[in-house]
């Protein structure tokens, strides 16, 4: 991926770890290949500032930056995004139980509809991650 229109190599290759880490190299090396000359703007910047620069910082566990992700999400009425980032957050530690508070505490903050949307997009991801049943045994 380095090139001249990529100047920051170390933040970028530590951005794509992270980012695979997180939400899984399938997914995440599926949206590099399909990315155009167009599109491959966003993908780098998001790599480098999102996940290289602010992911990549020592002052929070991912586990904490997934939270925060599901909580932002939730107030911005993101359901596509909450749905990739509550895989995400199971693959930091953030248990179904957790999820689910995190989710109760934003939706009092942000409202019935943001908060609707945000379960039904968490209950279906965890359905499909079998996450309920682990829960039960």
């Amino acid at each position: 991926m380095a090139d001249k229109q990529n100047p920051n190599h170390e933040l970028f290759d530590q951005g794509l770890r992270l980012r695979r880490e997180v939400l899984g190299a399938g997914y995440v090396d599926d949206s590099l290949a399909r990315a155009n000359d167009f599109m491959m703007a966003f993908q780098r910047m998001t790599t480098e500032w999102c996940w290289g620069y602010a992911w990549g910082r020592p002052g929070l566990e991912k586990k904490t930056r997934s939270m925060l992700n599901l909580a932002m999400l939730t107030a911005l009425n993101r359901p596509a995004e909450i749905k990739l980032h509550v895989k995400g957050a199971l693959n930091n530690g953030v248990t179904p139980d957790e999820i689910k508070e995190i989710l109760l505490h934003a939706t009092v903050y942000c409202g019935i509809p943001a908060g609707l949307d945000a379960f039904k997009v968490a209950n279906q991801v965890l359905e499909e991650a079998g996450a309920f049943k682990q829960e039960q045994a």
